[in-house]
């Protein structure tokens, strides 16, 4: 599934730019299907997951199903305009939202039980730090693969041979998967007082309170959603200005709260999701809008040339992704703790992008960069993982793996909704890499606030 999404954040702002016309709004909204589909797919699997057993395990069917869907949806990518034919349908942008959101959720549907089977067969502590850290090394490996394909080659060439890729590797791995029939603590842990009154850890109303320090992307997700599908632009940015407020304002009520003692209480979870939705404000500007500053930059290339050369700047930032987890700091975190280990490389990838934002005018910078950016994504694809699953129950990890993913996918509605509306209309299209950094700066103070595991 790491290969799936590398080809998508590789080639799809090129190919709806290129080959479709695209502006940087639409664009921006296409993108806005993989946060609806973490919404839908890893809450919902999620819950799923920790109840059912067939195929002979809980998670195993679901990584099967998902990774297979995505090999074929991944061919619609550059046959969109034959897929908007074929069905009568005038426009180009309709049909790239609906593949975008079935591929997203077929990756969706993957990820959760990926990282939830990992907590599911380590014990806690230095065990499962390693597990999630070897996760993505691998992963990241798989990645800076998709992106030496579409740099050497082209994103036409990756997508095909990714297709395949990704088919042979969500089929034949889980053949050799082996799930624990039951887990530790199959009996839930009893909720609080508050989940109690709201029905239930697994209820509507006990997930909006476990995910409180989220409202404001909430609230500003649905408010701009429902602005963008009625075609309205506004002409200033007091919505903008208000989710920000509000967002700051419960972050810092969940990192000020109290400690409890009650058994099922959710507040270290809240510390990690409110600390951790800040690094995706700014991972998601650069996934989003990297080409957009590169034909602004490099005006001289062609299209395939920006191509490759954005395939290249992210691949130099997954090859740092995929060295650093297993071999730097698994063995950093087992000597100073997870937490600080976190906050170090979020420091690090917060210098990137003001570096970017100062000296990222030539393809050679551009790369040098996001090598130094590529330090704290090593970080933020394995260390919360670590972190969050020795936070909740076990036997709700699907659940809380589910919920913590919007603390993911709700900033990236934030920056395909809100952020992409600024860039549209900024003169200078390096204004990402401010937002980037004033964002990975933020978390890495929210993250200050997380207290380490003993």
């Amino acid at each position: 599934m790491g290969f799936a999404l590398s080809i998508q954040i590789s080639a799809l702002s090129w190919i709806l730019t290129t080959q479709y016309r695209l502006d940087i709004h639409d664009v921006g909204l296409v993108w806005a299907a993989g946060p609806l589909a973490g919404i839908l797919g890893q809450v919902i699997i999620g819950v799923i997951s920790d109840r059912v057993w067939f195929w002979n395990g809980r998670r195993r069917p679901f990584i099967l199903v998902g990774g297979v869907l995505a090999a074929f949806i991944l061919l619609a990518l550059p046959n969109l305009d034959i897929v908007s034919g074929s069905l009568g349908i005038g426009g180009i942008l309709g049909v790239a939202i609906a593949v975008a959101l079935t591929l997203d959720l077929a990756i969706n549907v993957s990820f959760n039980p990926t990282r939830s089977i990992i907590a599911d067969v380590t014990d806690a502590g230095d065990e499962r730090t390693k597990g999630y850290t070897w996760m993505q090394t691998i992963s990241g490996t798989f990645g800076v693969l998709a992106y030496a394909i579409g740099a050497v080659f082209n994103n036409y060439v990756l997508i095909y041979a990714g297709a395949i890729i990704v088919l042979l590797f969500s089929v034949v791995p889980t053949l050799f998967i082996t799930e624990p029939a039951e887990l530790p603590g199959e009996a839930p842990t009893a909720p609080s007082d508050a989940e109690r009154r709201g029905g239930g850890q697994d209820s509507i109303p006990g997930m909006l309170i476990a995910i409180r320090p989220l409202w404001g992307f909430l609230v500003y997700d649905i408010f701009a959603m429902g602005r963008r599908m009625a075609g309205l632009e506004p002409d200033n940015y007091f919505a903008e200005i208000a989710c920000v407020v509000v967002t700051l304002l419960l972050v810092a009520q969940a990192l000020m709260e109290k400690d409890s003692r009650q058994p099922g209480s959710l507040t270290s979870f809240r510390r990690v999701i409110a600390a951790h939705s800040f690094s995706w404000v700014g991972i998601q500007t650069t996934f989003v809008f990297l080409f957009a500053y590169l034909q602004q930059q490099l005006p001289g290339l062609s299209n395939i040339d920006l191509g490759r050369v954005g395939s290249m700047s992210f691949l130099v930032l997954n090859a740092v992704g995929a060295l650093l987890p297993a071999l730097v700091l698994m063995p950093l975190a087992h000597r100073i703790g997870r937490i600080r280990t976190h906050v170090t490389c979020l420091v690090f990838m917060t210098a990137g992008y003001l570096g970017l934002f100062w000296l990222g005018t030539t393809p050679f910078h551009i790369y040098l960069w996001m090598a130094v950016v590529g330090i704290g994504w090593a970080a933020i694809v394995s260390l919360p993982f670590a972190i969050v699953s020795q936070k909740v129950s076990q036997a709700r990890m699907g659940l809380y793996m589910g919920l913590f993913n919007l603390s993911v996918v709700l900033p990236q509605l934030v920056v395909s909704l809100g952020v992409a509306l600024m860039i549209s209309r900024a003169p200078d299209t390096n204004i990402i890499f401010l937002v980037s950094a004033a964002s990975l700066a933020l978390s890495a103070i929210a993250w200050s606030f997380v207290p380490e595991d003993v």
